[in-house]
């Protein structure tokens, strides 16, 4: 663990401290969502940001050990470009959550209306930034390193930018929950519905394909038809979870317990 640690900073040394921040602050708010009472659909306002923060942690490492291996590739402008709009958000996402305030979905004013479009965009460029590193993937020639992991790496960025531009699916319906109200009952942390359908379940398995493919290729698969084999059956599953979620079926139907501190703001 400590070699790849000092690899993803050889390698990226600025997306490396960026993600150790998001790693901090990912921390911090966690902790926070044991100590203060401000509640978003029922649950801890601090676990929004943790997820944005911790979920870019893993982005931006990813990036700087994939993006090293790329030829002629502007570094600095990918990652500035990461810094700044997935900065952008969570720094958004943690205010708002501080004033128990919605920031997705929240068209309640024009300003909020504007920020929340603000993300949306900002999402959309990392994402298609993302894509493109994919594009030169599959351009490219990489005969130095296994033909399999070559796959899942570009396997992985292709279903997680699938799954990233499915996150429109709950902007355009202004909500995370189908069949019902979001704010229901669900799975500790995540939040995930285990009522009704929940579409961020396909949105998470699909964007953390960019981790979990590379890795299963590299340290257990090892082979290019079991790694595109595996790539296949892993999309499948984020395109179920995303089908059941679109009929109001709940993936987890088991009653967790549930945060019951009052809401000090309702949204």
């Amino acid at each position: 663990m400590i070699e790849f640690i000092q690899n993803v900073k050889t390698r990226n040394e600025t997306l490396f401290y960026y993600g150790l921040v998001c790693l901090a602050f990912s921390i911090v708010f966690l902790i926070l969502s044991r100590l203060t009472t401000t509640q978003v659909y029922n649950v801890s306002a601090c676990y929004k940001p943790f997820k944005f923060a911790f979920s870019t942690f893993l982005f931006s490492w990813a990036m700087a050990w994939y993006c090293h291996y790329l030829p002629n590739f502007n570094i600095q402008l990918f990652n500035w470009t990461v810094i700044i709009l997935l900065g952008f958000e969570i720094v958004y996402i943690a205010v708002q959550a501080g004033r128990g305030q919605l920031s997705h979905y929240n068209v309640e004013a024009p300003f909020y209306s504007f920020l929340y479009s603000m993300m949306a965009i900002a999402a959309s460029v990392v994402t298609l930034y993302t894509a493109y590193v994919g594009l030169l993937f599959f351009t490219n020639d990489f005969s130095d390193l296994p033909n399999y992991y070559v796959w899942a790496i570009r396997l992985g960025i292709f279903i997680f930018v699938i799954f990233s531009f499915q996150g429109f699916v709950m902007g355009s319906k202004l909500t995370h929950t189908i069949g019902g109200p979001d704010g229901g009952p669900g799975i500790p942390i995540l939040n995930w519905s285990t009522k009704y359908g929940d579409p961020r379940i396909a949105h998470f398995i699909g964007m953390h394909a960019l981790q979990v493919l590379p890795l299963l290729s590299f340290f257990l698969l090892k082979n290019t038809k079991a790694t595109i084999l595996v790539s296949i059956l892993y999309g499948l599953l984020a395109v179920w979870t995303l089908v059941e979620a679109l009929k109001g079926r709940a993936i987890f139907k088991k009653n967790f317990p549930q945060n019951n501190e009052t809401v000090y703001r309702n949204e």
